[in-house]
């Protein structure tokens, strides 16, 4: 459920009209409900009910500075993966102890940043990292709590670009050699082992892939306490997918049917456990609003250019993301859909939003919304062909606010120098 919906045939955010909206900010920008944050977050928190539990908001997914207030006073912590994000963290007001840091490739500098900080745990994915860790925190005097990253080589059945769980891809360690690594980091001095970690992919929306890894897990956490480990948390990671059309049913993988699960598995272990949600929470909690420049005749097919693109919103072209596309004013009960291809200016045959989509009729100036562009929307943007990002703007009922503003193009080339010898 979203809070994007049409009043007198015109789409509200919430209590925003989004045609004024768009007057007043000016087209491409991303909107946010702080009511859908809000009931994603309290609906998966909900279903957690009975377990001792903390939800880690996956940041990655949307780092805007409101995004994650918002988060914050619910209670959540967050997943991050570079200092750029715990910094964003910390200045978001999120304690060090709601802080878990994953990622396959931390820097030195980044760890040492984390330990500064007091973070709740390192998510560990390699021996070369566990040897980094040790030797940093053993020169700064202190102890890190670390989990490793096991990866159970299970097939999350999602888009392959998005699959983490499988042998085949870069991250964690395989859960056949996980248990001599957490041998050898037993060894390590200013390591404090923890936990254990599992992530297996995004957009999950068949949830027999958590059952066979939980599964595992379960199995695992039982064997490292034989060894003599003191396991007291799980990360289970996130991955949960979300409806990306309202035709769309998603109850077969509501968040109450995933807690039954991981109750199932490993509610019984007498663990703290870590959740990584983060498309889930924010995914439908967004849209992206466009305008239509032209409407171009082709031989084979009509085009309906937009001025959003592709470092907008990279996703149709990066994963081959669907992502649904309706006017801003809506359209009457009798209008006829076209087959068109929603495409920006920018100059690359991959620069589209939609292709082959049923629209009905639009014109140019007409303003459309692109759904579920909460995650991976924004913070995935560049400035190809020198385009400025974007703004962020949060609605909260029937006040709005830019969170992030839209720079200039001075801004954007001054970032550039010019050596001496050109000057």
């Amino acid at each position: 459920m979203h809070h994007f919906t049409y009043r007198n045939g015109r789409l509200h955010a919430e209590d925003v009209d989004l045609v004024s909206l768009a007057q007043k900010v000016g087209t491409p920008f991303y909107c946010y409900s702080t009511a859908t944050l809000t009931r994603h977050y309290q609906v998966f928190q909900k279903s957690l009910s009975g377990l001792d539990a903390m939800i880690c908001f996956a940041m990655k997914a949307n780092s805007n500075q409101a995004v994650l207030k918002t988060f914050a006073r619910l209670g959540a912590g967050v997943d991050v993966v570079s200092e750029g994000e715990l910094r964003r963290a910390r200045q978001a007001g999120i304690s060090g102890q709601k802080i878990t840091f994953s990622g396959v490739g931390k820097t030195d500098q980044e760890i040492r940043l984390a330990l500064e900080e007091n973070i709740f745990c390192f998510n560990v994915e390699s021996v070369p990292e566990l040897h980094a860790i040790s030797r940093i925190a053993t020169g700064m005097n202190k102890t890190a709590s670390i989990s490793i990253r096991v990866n159970p080589d299970v097939d999350a059945k999602t888009h392959h670009k998005i699959s983490t769980g499988k042998s085949e891809n870069k991250f964690g360690i395989p859960i056949s050699e996980a248990r001599s690594v957490y041998r050898e980091a037993s060894q390590m001095p200013g390591l404090a082992i923890s936990g254990v970690d599992m992530h297996i992919g995004s957009q999950i929306t068949d949830l027999s892939p958590f059952e066979d890894a939980f599964e595992l897990l379960a199995d695992f956490v039982k064997q490292l306490r034989s060894d003599g480990h003191h396991i007291d948390h799980l990360d289970l990671g996130g991955g949960l997918g979300i409806p990306y059309t309202d035709d769309h049913d998603p109850n077969s993988y509501h968040p109450d049917h995933y807690a039954a699960i991981v109750k199932k598995h490993v509610g019984s272990l007498g663990c703290k456990l870590v959740f990584e949600p983060g498309r889930m929470l924010v995914g439908n909690a967004g849209i992206l609003v466009c305008q239509v420049i032209y409407i171009k005749q082709g031989d084979a097919k009509s085009f309906v250019i937009v001025d959003a693109a592709m470092n907008d919103l990279v996703r149709p072209t990066l994963y081959d993301a669907y992502h649904e596309i309706r006017p801003i004013i809506e359209a009457g009960p009798d209008s006829q859909k076209s087959l068109v291809d929603v495409v920006g200016p920018v100059c690359e045959s991959g620069d589209f939003l939609a292709q082959g989509r049923l629209l009905p009729p639009v014109s140019q100036g007409d303003l459309l919304a692109i759904y579920s562009a909460g995650a991976y929307g924004a913070v995935q943007a560049g400035t190809y062909n020198s385009r400025l990002l974007i703004p962020e703007v949060l609605v909260h009922a029937s006040d709005w606010a830019i969170v992030r503003p839209r720079p200039s193009y001075e801004a954007l080339i001054g970032l550039d120098r010019i050596p001496v010898w050109l000057e």
